[in-house]
């Protein structure tokens, strides 16, 4: 007995010389954001301790530009950090405690940096538009290529917010700055450098924006498939648009230079840690873009989930087992981007899809009738709007809202798309008008997952949502109801920031993978269930919303070009001819009088 009780003794000795138990150690979270930087403290069961922000500045030098200073992101990364450690002291926990740290960025935002890592230019951000003619042209010269296969089956578009457009723009309009430049890179590769000095990629970056397929760089990495120069790489693709030399920009020689996500990138350098008051050497772990490491904060690490991100937009992405390679599975659909192999984790890969305008589209309409807005009287709240809209039934007495204000991704990818509302009458106020587009944004998602679904991913009956809308219980309880999923709301509000917090786990050995961190950090808050009645109620008005969506696409085109010319197929399988455009106040009429009960 006494032995055994020495024993223990010493177990729980060496377990308090290495930090204390699982329970007892913490990692620290950072999201490099659009507007800041935000660094959380968590405990290894994901209970948040504190947490702290540090806003950078946005230059937008001409229309469509967006640019920050590289230097920003890191003064503000230390400033973050230092503010989290001082609210997390009143706590008792230290930098000392700190047993693994994690950063996730926007992206893809384009860094160029010299022979010393200091940068040519200031970086083009996730949201820069400038490159869309070069988006536009690696579709054309690269059609057919197999790495375009993620765009949409190859058919595009691609985002002039990816590497290659915002790459080839820098090679064509700026040939100086594009000669200076020793590597090209994104906002997580140079934040992770100045970490740890290592240069290197990471898996999800590479697969969701660059155009690599990282399953097979992996694979090379991990001796499963033999080493072939430019196996994995866009090199064929890089070829065709004349842009080869950015392979030898990219910060990668070999296929040890691709980090998966939640492997450690290197230890804490002694400047870093001097830099952010943590202890040198802490283990660093590659991140990823900050919408899918927020996957992983909704909880979602396993294949056949589907996460729903929203603000301004909705990004709606389903994991997914590993097709075989350029399988018909592995080919996309139109209106949907992936899939993306080895990401958001490497046992993963990744389908998405969109809405342009969601909470932006509502934040417009708040701004547009809020009396109050220059008075002294408190402003128009969105909890007072809900409660307006929530005294009027499924479908707003015949009111339909098209939501496309800033064009269409998902199903159905139409930049020129716009929106409207649809069976207006002098009985409409602005409670019909506020439900119809929290409807129009609930509809829109169900078309997405339906397009997603359709392309053989997101058959979860559940949906864990992060974001602006889990501050709407209306709001969520539409998003249930239209689509007829359970919508699961998570304990910590800020996915990214708990992603984070997870890979850092793993990278400190607190946990083995990222799916066992998800597991084991991630609580659900709240379950909000579909209820029939509605659910029946919206199937019928999801229809009809289908109808008006192809009618109004079809006449902002008309509105928008003098000499356009109808197409022979419109989306949702519908055909129509340039006189039928009548149909829109034909059909709105029905539409309306079908639901208002009310003479």
């Amino acid at each position: 007995k006494m032995a055994i009780i020495k024993i223990c003794l010493l177990l729980f000795a060496a377990e308090a010389s290495a930090g204390g138990s699982k329970s007892s150690r913490y990692v620290m979270g950072l999201d490099g954001g659009t507007e800041s930087v935000r660094c959380g403290v968590f405990r290894s069961d994901g209970t948040c301790v504190a947490t702290a922000a540090a806003e950078y500045p946005t230059s937008f030098p001409k229309a469509g530009w967006a640019e920050q200073n590289p230097d920003d992101w890191w003064n503000c990364l230390a400033k973050a950090v230092r503010e989290a450690l001082e609210l997390s002291s009143k706590e008792g926990v230290t930098g000392a405690d700190i047993a693994g740290l994690c950063m996730d960025t926007t992206s893809c935002t384009v860094v160029a940096l010299d022979k010393d890592g200091s940068p040519v230019r200031p970086a083009i951000i996730w949201m820069d538009c400038r490159a869309a003619a070069e988006a536009e042209a690696v579709i054309d010269l690269g059609r057919g290529d197999r790495a375009l296969e993620v765009n949409c089956a190859g058919e595009g578009p691609l985002s002039a917010e990816w590497m290659l457009p915002k790459a080839l723009w820098l090679k064509r309009h700026e040939a100086a700055n594009w000669a200076k430049a020793e590597t090209v890179c994104e906002y997580q590769d140079f934040v992770n450098f100045k970490l740890t000095g290592r240069w290197c990629v990471g898996s999800c970056g590479v697969a969701t924006r660059w155009h690599w397929d990282a399953k097979k760089v992996l694979d090379q990495r991990n001796c499963k498939q033999p080493v072939v120069a430019g196996d994995g790489r866009p090199l064929s693709l890089l070829e065709r648009i004349d842009l080869r030399d950015l392979a030898e920009k990219w910060p990668y020689s070999n296929p040890t230079d691709l980090v998966a996500t939640g492997e450690v990138v290197g230890g804490l350098s002694a400047a870093a840690a001097e830099a952010l008051g943590l202890p040198e050497g802490i283990p660093v772990a590659q991140g990823g873009a900050d919408a899918f490491v927020g996957v992983l904060g909704l909880g979602v690490a396993s294949p056949g989930k589907l996460a729903l991100i929203t603000g301004s937009s909705h990004l709606h992405l389903s994991l997914a087992q590993h097709p075989a390679e350029h399988s018909g599975a592995n080919a996309g659909a139109p209106g949907v981007w992936g899939v993306y192999r080895s990401a958001p984790i490497p046992a993963t890969c990744l389908a998405e899809g969109g809405q342009s305008s969601t909470g932006s589209t509502l934040r417009w309409f708040r701004s547009f009738v809020d009396a109050s807005e220059g008075a002294a009287s408190s402003p128009l709240s969105y909890a007072e709007l809900d409660a307006e809209a929530a005294k009027i039934g499924v479908g707003a007495e015949g009111l339909v809202a098209i939501g496309e204000f800033q064009g269409s991704r998902t199903p159905v990818t139409d930049p020129r798309a716009r929106g409207a509302l649809v069976g207006l009458s002098l009985r409409h106020s602005r409670a019909h008008v506020w439900r119809a587009l929290l409807e129009a944004t609930c509809l829109g998602t169900r078309a997405a997952i339906e397009a997603l679904s359709s392309a053989g991913h997101g058959s979860s009956t559940e949906i864990a949502v992060a974001g602006g809308a889990t501050k709407s219980m209306l709001w969520l309880q539409m998003h249930a109801d239209v689509t007829g999923k359970t919508v699961v709301v998570g304990e910590c509000p800020n996915a990214p920031l708990l992603g984070c917090a997870m890979l850092a786990a793993v990278a400190a050995s607190l946990y083995p993978t990222p799916e066992a961190a998800a597991g084991a950090m991630y609580r659900a808050a709240l379950r909000v269930e579909p209820q029939p009645d509605q659910v029946r109620a919206y199937d019928r008005l999801f229809e009809k919303y289908k109808k008006v969506a192809v009618l109004v696409r079809e006449a902002s085109r008309v509105i928008q070009d003098d000499n356009y010319a109808p197409r022979s197929r419109a989306p949702f399988g519908a055909v129509f001819a340039k006189p039928q455009l009548g149909m829109l106040a034909a059909l709105a009429c029905r539409s309306h009088n079908a639901a208002h009960t009310t003479p």
